[in-house]
């Protein structure tokens, strides 16, 4: 149980670490350049089309499918210690 605690705790690291250095600077930076406005007009004016929607679904599936593999990797080269 020490093992899966200390592991859950590492991840919650590096996701915290992820946010703080990305997604924080980058909402500060469009506040203040005013691209919160054009943002939300664009979100209103939006085409009912498929394109975008497909192509997130597919960066989402990619990114987890990324993810799930460094994690099957890192675990599977620890049991060859």
């Amino acid at each position: 149980m020490a093992d899966v605690v200390k592991w859950w705790s590492r991840l919650a690291a590096v996701l915290t670490g992820t946010v703080m250095a990305l997604v924080i600077p980058a909402h500060a930076w469009a506040a203040s350049n005013g691209v919160a406005e054009i943002a939300v007009e664009a979100a209103r004016r939006r085409s009912r089309g498929l394109g975008f929607g497909v192509f997130g679904l597919l960066c989402c599936v990619g990114v987890i499918a990324l993810v799930v593999l460094a994690i099957v990797l890192i675990s599977r080269n620890r049991k060859r210690r």
